[in-house]
């Protein structure tokens, strides 16, 4: 057995591209000039950079560069959001029961401040939503539908056109956590009717820490953060120019290269799946087969403790028991339970996450590993 360690983590985080680096840097080191600087050529550059970067956004969400606010990530976005329109009068949210937590978490504090009614929608065994419960739902009144793009542990994609129909035809505002769909299937904002849209930068091969909201013209949210009234009045604070620029280049290459990565990176997670199939007996592959997202491979080994796994694999192979985000937290996925998944499937579950950067190489490396690991407890 080789020596070498390979990341099949990626849906946790992913490698920052190397030419997006060196934007990075160069913005870093050389064109370091604060945005907000309008007496020098130095803050010129910067604000350039910046404006540039929202139109890369922009363009590969189908918005406009005006509508772009940015963030330190998908969780500032969402909360930008749930906590942005409190004032004024949400009362009843409709939100799907295998969000982010930073979605679930933020609705429970409004539901606990008396500040919102918390509504959640029907997921199937597969976790697929049910849109006639949604059309039910808002048939009593919304003021605010969450549905995310693709979930963060078994990859689903879910059906944002459809619910951004629904929501235009109640005329109810739709946030939708993009975090890990962004830069991996099409997204378009105007056509599928997403209101408010949370991106997240090391998703898609940008640095940590960055990340955007886009905000359909004629909407305003109350700001978390006060100071210089930058971006619009939503968002103060010194713009960090060099990941902003950073997290441009990245939607820049995304929507050059996704469709190519994507379905290299498919053909990679089910050449996975079918080794692993072929090898470990009893093995179960959740989610949503026929809608997931080309990197996304959840599986479940029947009696063997994910734990146990991880253990044996850790030093050699990257992947995970489920969200980075409750990572060390002992309980149950929220995901994995509201889908009713069995408890022996519950334990033995393992997210495994592809990304541009694996080869078919590591791809057979990974699945011996795993299955010598699995066979051994």
């Amino acid at each position: 057995m080789t020596n070498k360690r390979i990341y099949f983590d990626y849906l946790a985080t992913t490698p920052c591209d190397h030419r997006v680096a060196e934007v990075v840097m160069k913005y870093m080191t050389e064109r370091f000039g604060n945005a907000g600087s309008v007496d020098h050529v130095f803050g010129d550059e910067a604000d350039l950079a910046v404006k540039q970067a929202a139109q890369q956004v922009a363009d590969l969400v189908g918005a406009r560069p005006k509508e772009v606010i940015f963030t330190s990530g998908a969780t500032e976005s969402i909360n930008l959001v749930l906590q942005g329109l409190r004032t004024q009068g949400i009362k009843r949210i409709a939100v799907l029961p295998v969000e982010h937590k930073a979605v679930l978490d933020t609705c429970n504090f409004l539901e606990k401040e008396g500040l919102a009614e918390i509504v959640y929608l029907r997921v199937d065994s597969k976790g697929r939503l049910d849109l006639e419960h949604l059309e039910a739902v808002c048939t009593e009144g919304l003021s605010l539908i969450c549905v995310m793009a693709a979930n963060n542990e078994i990859g689903n994609i879910y059906p944002i056109e459809k619910v951004g129909s629904i929501a235009q035809k109640y005329n109810i505002p739709f946030l939708c956590d993009g975090s890990q769909a962004v830069g991996k299937i099409p997204i378009n904002c105007n056509e599928m009717g997403i209101t408010y849209l949370a991106i997240s930068g090391h998703k898609m091969y940008a640095p940590k820490g960055i990340g955007a909201l886009v905000v359909q013209r004629g909407n305003f949210l109350k700001p978390l953060i006060y100071g210089g009234g930058q971006q619009f009045g939503m968002r103060s604070g010194t713009m960090n120019v060099s990941s902003i620029v950073g997290l441009g280049e990245a939607c820049r290459l995304r929507l050059l290269e996704m469709e190519v990565d994507e379905g290299e990176i498919s053909l990679k997670r089910d050449r996975l799946q079918i080794l692993l199939q072929e090898s470990i007996p009893g093995l179960v592959v959740n989610g949503d087969i026929d809608n997931r997202l080309a990197g996304s491979l959840h599986i479940s080994v029947p009696h063997i403790p994910n734990k146990a796994v991880i253990a044996r694999i850790r030093h050699q192979l990257a992947i995970s028991t489920g969200s980075a985000c409750t990572s060390g937290i002992e309980s149950p996925s929220h995901v994995l339970t509201a889908i009713r998944l069995e408890d022996r499937l519950i334990t033995g579950a393992l997210r495994i996450g592809l990304g541009k950067f694996i080869s078919i190489d590591d791809v057979e490396l990974a699945h011996q590993i795993l299955m010598e690991a699995i066979l051994s407890i």
